[in-house]
Parts: C-alpha cells; structure tokens; sequence
C-alpha cells in the first residue's frame, strides 16, 4: 500500500483560476493535509488539529449551504459580506491563519536540518498566533479584574503542546510509513508551495478587503 502522503490531496493541485481559489479541492486538501498528522498518533500534534478541523467545518458548512455562490473563496467571503451572519469567513480567516502558522513551521524544518521540530514550530508559533493568544488575554483580563492568574495558562498551555510534538527523526519514519524519507521531503515541499500561495493569497485579500486579519 502507498504511504499516506502519495494519495492524499496536495495543495500544489488546488485550482485556481481569476476568480480565485477552488473551495473545494482546497477543502478536501485541508482535510487530507490535517489527516496526515494523524501517523503520529493519538493527541500528538492535536493542540493544531483540532483547531484546523472546526474551521474546515464552518466554512464547510457554508459552502455546502450556499454553494452556487460559494464556489471559490474569494466568493464565499464577498457573498457572505451582505448577510448578518459571517461564520464561515470567520472560520476561514481563523483556517487560513493556523494553515499559515503550519506551513511556516514545516518549511522551518525543511531548510534548518539542524534543528528539532518543537524549535521548528515555536518560531512560527512567535511569528503567527502569540500575538493573538496574548490579545485575546489582555482582553478578557480588562473586563474582568483579578483574573490574569487563571487565564496565561492559554499561552503556556500552547507551548507545552509544542514542546510535545516528536522528535524529527521520529516525525520522519512515522508520516514516511517505511518510504525513502527523501521522496517524502521533495513531495511535502511542493505541498507547502501550494499552500503558501494559496495562504500568501488569502490573506492579502482578506486583510486588504477589511474581512478579516490573518
């Protein structure tokens, strides 16, 4: 049998035409993408998984929901610009943010062989998402006084999940599944290609657009 990554939908095949990128194909890679880091095991990696899932789900949900006008991104987003209810392009601004935050991190460890991937992560974790973990805590610090003690657990708790993910030479042979690990290597590179345009893209028309910042 293949191993996983050769099936699975890459981002370096997602279409994208002028009218933007393919709602579905970039669907379905997201999910494979995600699925992917399943190989590793039960809870590793979860702390990023979860969040991806639920996010793929709501702007899911929207598609499925309105599909005729939903049929690349950008116009699932400028759709859904004139209802009151924005979920999905919340969810796909939160999506595009954590695919953002995962493809930095794996190009990390593709050009600094040297280090380990939790070091790997952290720095795309500094880069990408700290800043909005601590505003989120000064936020809900300044409408309810005295709480700080219980809620930098949220920035920490993050961290330790970073700390927590395998060493690379084990995150090698277990998403590998016993092929050659530089096979693997040339073949994420062209995912994490795909993925960075698209992620380049999406946030340069959602944060220009005023939908939403990555």
């Amino acid at each position: 049998m293949a191993p996983y990554y050769q099936t699975a939908k890459s981002f370096a095949d997602v279409s994208i035409t002028e009218e933007g990128i393919d709602t579905d194909s970039f669907l379905n890679a997201s999910d494979d993408f995600v699925n992917m880091f399943d190989l590793l095991g039960k809870g590793v990696f979860g702390f990023v998984q979860t969040d991806l899932r639920n996010n793929i789900a709501g702007v899911r949900e929207r598609y499925n929901t309105a599909a005729s006008t939903s049929t690349t991104l950008e116009n699932l987003v400028k759709a859904e610009a004139h209802e009151h209810d924005r979920h999905g392009t919340a969810c796909l601004v939160r999506l595009i943010r954590g695919l953002l935050f995962t493809c930095q991190a794996l190009q990390n460890m593709q050009t600094d062989r040297a280090s380990e991937l939790h070091v790997c992560f952290k720095r795309s974790y500094d880069t990408h998402l700290k800043h909005h973990h601590t505003f989120i805590i000064r936020s809900v610090v300044s409408r309810v006084p005295g709480t700080n003690q219980t809620l930098f657990p949220v920035i920490s708790d993050f961290q330790v999940a970073i700390r927590a993910v395998p060493h690379r030479h084990d995150f090698y042979n277990r998403i590998t599944q016993g092929s050659p690990h530089e096979y693997f290597d040339e073949e994420l590179a062209k995912w994490l290609v795909g993925l960075q345009n698209i992620v380049q893209r999406m946030k340069t028309f959602l944060e220009q657009g005023g939908y939403g910042k990555v």
